[in-house]
């Protein structure tokens, strides 16, 4: 038998011993009237007046000293001891005490008090056991000096906390903070929209037609129509469709779906922030990302400077802002535009890019581009001025017909937005859809597909607007300092066990 199996064994001859001693192990309420912290920080008042106080959580540590244990319950606020006495609860309540385990869920009640080490402690009139857990919480060895943890054994098996976040969650409280601190963060974004008059709308996540991104989708199949949908993997298109039917600012937060390969930067399931405003461009949007990304770190953080990763980011306005092309030729030493498609393929071959015969121009100067030029863009960078290959959607310079108005925002050589002078004629986009059609044929899953719809909305008349993707997931990385979007994403997506 598995260590394990023992383990999980013993507590239910545990369980069924408290059974035969009339205690419900899974009762239905409890009803608590402090949680950990409102004791710590109420602790003068109660503790004079001997107020009762009542708490719920789970234990985390035990110590037994003859007729005496100590323990530690945590809530969703922290952890906080409690001293229980043989004396005061009575025989038979010390003898069922003494069948719980570490991560057994209990409510105590009684009164507050100073131990003499100085540590608040609720020394407990009586409790009751709320829920008897079967499985024993990894290891982590702990003490406490004055208000600081300090950890002996993390439990740090990074497929473990992906897999199990519920027990990552339990042991180990800085995590519980990061995604307290991701709801932080999409509140600051939201307020700061509806403050500036954009209205939150709902688009479908099942499309029959897929776009607004290049991508590959997941299929699935409605029955009653007897039709294939797509998850979406942008809600871009359908915003747009809001912007030509009279809404002058909309925004989206979005769960999209891309059938892409797993790592730091990417999961198949993941969170898009899109904001488009009518009569707009990308300097438009480009002063508006600033200003919402520099003010959400303000309010999150209390500063616009952090550090990610070792490295100090200072995101300060106003924002450095490059060329796309001429950053590359920084680099590679040619403009990309100047280089046949073969001497182009040559030169991505010679940095180490997998690149086949049927990529287009514009998707091997992106590669290019993201192998050279975006791991050095550290500080936050406005990439702007795309070739027209890799932007379908965006309106072409107004100074450069061989380029589009668009721009990226990378930070810590993450990108962390894509925002468009949006094109609104329509023969201009068909013609686009048609070059994208065509890569596909050669063999470009992710380029995009003709929506003859779209073309039909933008037909009846989309006025200039700017439009904006932000990767809710990645900056949630960038404020938190985690190192892969697993760690800001709840339940990231693994292979079978």
């Amino acid at each position: 038998m598995r260590p394990e199996d023992q383990l999980i064994g013993r507590r239910r001859e545990k369980l069924a011993k408290l059974r035969e001693m009339g205690v419900e192990p899974y009762p239905y309420r409890f009803q608590a009237t402090h949680t950990s912290r409102e004791v710590k920080d109420e602790f003068d008042a109660l503790s004079s007046a001997r107020d009762p106080v009542s708490l719920a959580g789970r234990i985390m540590s035990i110590r037994e000293h003859g007729k005496t244990c100590f323990s530690h319950i945590q809530d969703g606020e922290g952890r906080i001891q409690i001293y229980i006495r043989r004396d005061v609860v009575g025989n038979e309540a010390f003898s069922a005490f003494k069948l719980l385990d570490i991560g057994d869920i209990i409510g105590v009640r009684g009164t507050v008090f100073r131990t003499r080490t100085g540590e608040i402690t609720v020394e407990v009139r009586s409790f009751q056991v709320l829920c008897k857990s079967l499985r024993p919480l990894p290891v982590v060895k702990e003490k406490v000096e004055g208000d600081k943890r300090i950890i002996y054994d993390p439990f740090t098996d990074k497929e473990q906390r992906y897999r199990q976040r519920y027990v990552d969650l339990i042991v180990n409280p800085d995590v519980r903070e990061v995604f307290r601190r991701r709801t932080e963060i999409i509140r600051v974004l939201r307020e700061f929209l509806d403050e500036r008059g954009f209205l939150e709308v709902e688009t479908p996540v099942l499309q029959p037609v897929y776009g607004g991104a290049s991508a590959r989708p997941f299929v699935t199949h409605h029955n009653a129509l007897d039709m294939d949908l797509y998850l979406r993997i942008s809600n871009e298109l359908y915003l747009k469709r809001l912007i030509v039917g009279g809404f002058e600012k909309v925004y989206e937060f979005s769960k999209d779906f891309r059938n892409e390969g797993m790592d730091r930067l990417h999961n198949p399931e993941f969170t898009l922030l899109e904001a488009y405003q009518a009569y707009a461009d990308y300097h438009d949007i480009m002063d508006l990302t600033e200003d919402m990304l520099s003010h959400a770190a303000e309010e999150v953080l209390g500063t616009t400077k952090l550090v990610y990763q070792g490295t100090e980011v200072d995101l300060t306005p106003p924002w450095r802002r490059i060329r796309m092309l001429e950053a590359l030729e920084e680099e590679v030493g040619v403009d990309p535009r100047e280089l046949s498609d073969e001497a182009l393929r040559k030169l991505c071959l010679s940095h180490g890019l997998d690149v086949d015969g049927g990529m287009g121009r514009g998707k091997m100067v992106d590669k290019l581009f993201d192998e050279v030029v975006k791991p050095q863009l550290v500080q936050p960078t406005f990439v702007v001025d795309y070739p027209v290959e890799t932007s379908p959607l965006a309106k072409r310079h107004r100074d450069d017909p061989e380029l589009v108005e668009r721009f990226e925002l990378f930070v810590s050589g993450m990108e962390i937005a894509n925002a468009f002078s949006e094109l609104n004629d329509p023969e201009d986009q068909m013609r686009r859809f048609q070059e994208q059609m065509r890569l596909r044929e050669r063999g470009d899953e992710e380029a995009q597909v003709l929506d003859r719809d779209f073309i039909r909305a933008l037909e009846y008349g989309m006025p200039p607007t700017g439009g904006l993707g932000i990767g809710v997931d990645r900056l949630v990385m960038l404020f938190t300092d985690m190192p892969s979007i697993r760690d800001v994403i709840l339940f990231p997506h693994m292979r079978p066990e």
